[in-house]
């Protein structure tokens, strides 16, 4: 056999006989140590942060060794999405009169109505419930479900 693989006997009983390198026993060891750090965070904590943790804990580890680690055993941080921004106040366009003034108790039925769009995440995406409710008895006139935020979607016929 090591004659076809070009090997020395001397060679190759060496290696049988040598066990695991230093190398590979570390990283045995800091493979264990970054998927305890990776699970105790809930899978958040990427290369920097794991490599962070292991060096206040005592050990020396760089942040490129973490990071080749967690790709070898296909490791990857949860990313936490960005809050969209929905509501743009810097507009030119023209705003409605306050004619409440913060007066929400009004005398009788139908006299005010309030309108609201409620954003619901699910698992397909985003809906938007919106819904009219009179103000007097606080009993919901109308509402309407939809996919898209769009002006005729979310406009509910009074």
């Amino acid at each position: 056999m090591c004659s076809v693989l070009k090997v020395s006997r001397s060679s190759y009983y060496r290696w049988f006989s040598g066990g695991p390198s230093n190398r590979s026993i570390e990283n045995s060891l800091f493979t264990d140590l970054i998927k305890e750090v990776f699970e105790l965070s809930i899978q958040t904590y990427g290369s920097p942060r794991i490599a962070e943790q292991l060096k206040r804990k005592g050990y020396k580890i760089s942040k490129r060794k973490v990071a080749k680690l967690m790709l070898v055993n296909g490791w990857r941080s949860k990313l936490k999405k960005r809050f969209k921004v929905t509501t743009d106040s810097n507009h030119r366009y023209p705003v409605c009169s306050n004619y409440l003034n913060r007066n929400f108790t009004p005398k009788s039925l139908n006299e005010v109505w309030v309108s609201d769009i409620t954003y619901i995440r699910t698992a397909a995406g985003w809906l938007y419930l919106t819904t009219i409710i009179d103000l007097y008895d606080r009993q919901v006139i109308g509402w309407s479900l939809s996919t898209r935020m769009y002006t005729n979607q979310t406009i509910i016929p009074a």
